[in-house]
């Protein structure tokens, strides 16, 4: 298989995560300015490569056993890479696949059978974990109670912006994660514009199931990210469950306990909770906490876990009586 390094201009760096960066050769080509500021980078796997521009926003990546793209071979001549050795390195893939693709497919459909399964997803390019020399991503996490040693990740702003589009928003990346492998992301912006998040989500996914412990024998389901992050809960990040989603918080095999946000939204979560027959709890939080996170902002996390539990309820008639003053509660907020 092809050394694409062997291809790379010789003045290049590598960065904490595992990135090459070097001046980008797309960007001439690109209608851009020739780049002068290696904010070019590339990263290897065992499978393949990805690569990304800072300055004109090129992307090209490669898989063992897939077609070379256009987007792949254009880099590749631009790197210098004869046309010969592209398309052997094309014709070993698709060997590669022929060879492979069927034990591959039946791996796939047993893990399917098996269980609920998310394929591995690749973080935005040059991410690197969040410290606190990232000042404002770091103050913004610790104002939001998140715990420390969760991988949170930032674009390294030594290989390219800490933004998106011509605002150059910063934003806090939170990997999604399933039996300990990426599955998917969101990024968090950290000013009030919307979007406030966008995200890279698997269908079915519940964010927060390797926070758990084995020893657990209560689940506690939220709506938010950072809900789930405060008191290493899960999250279905919408106001409902779908099927998928309740099937894999049922193979948990703990009592469910559902907390909504404490708002109109939030009180749609309850009927699909009340469907599923699990427990809802709706504490009544100081004012101004609409949610796990704001509780465990002002309450502590301990103190917050206890006021969930005192407030479980699994009587139908009870959670939609306090539903409606919940309901009642709002709309006078309102």
């Amino acid at each position: 298989m092809l050394d694409i390094l062997t291809y790379l201009p010789a003045k290049r760096k590598a960065t904490p995560g595992g990135w090459l960066s070097f001046n980008a050769v797309c960007c001439t080509h690109n209608g851009n300015t020739q780049d002068r500021r290696q904010r070019g980078g590339i990263k290897q796997t065992e499978q393949g490569w990805s690569y990304h521009c800072f300055n004109c926003a090129y992307t090209a990546s490669f898989i063992l056993g897939r077609n070379l793209s256009f987007k792949a071979r254009r880099l590749l001549t631009w790197l210098g890479v004869p046309e010969a050795e592209i398309e052997r390195v094309n014709l070993e893939s698709m060997r590669h696949r022929s060879i492979n693709g069927i034990l591959q497919e039946r791996r796939q459909t047993f893990d399917t059978l098996a269980g609920i399964s998310f394929p591995e997803f690749e973080l935005p390019a040059f991410s690197v974990v969040c410290t606190p020399k990232h000042t404002e991503a770091w103050q913004y996490l610790r104002n939001r109670s998140a715990p420390v040693d969760y991988p949170f990740m930032v674009t390294d702003p030594d290989n390219g912006s800490i933004g998106v589009g011509a605002s150059l928003r910063s934003y806090v990346i939170v990997p999604f994660t399933y039996d300990n492998s990426v599955v998917g992301f969101t990024q968090r912006f950290l000013d009030d514009r919307t979007p406030r998040y966008i995200n890279q989500t698997p269908p079915g996914y519940v964010f927060g199931t390797d926070l758990q412990h084995d020893s657990w024998k209560h689940v506690i389901v939220t709506e938010g990210i950072f809900d789930a992050l405060a008191i290493s809960g899960l999250a279905v990040m919408h106001n409902t469950i779908s099927d998928t989603q309740a099937r894999l918080i049922r193979s948990l095999g703990r009592d469910v306990v559902v907390v909504p946000d404490q708002d109109t939204a939030g009180m749609e979560l309850v009927n699909r909770a009340v469907e599923l027959n699990w427990a809802v709890s709706m504490p009544e939080w100081p004012e101004g906490c609409k949610d796990v996170n704001d509780a465990v902002i002002k309450l502590g996390r301990l103190g917050t876990l206890l006021t969930i539990m005192q407030a479980r309820e699994t009587s139908k008639i009870k959670i939609e009586m306090k539903r409606k003053h919940f309901f009642a509660k709002i709309k006078n907020r309102n």
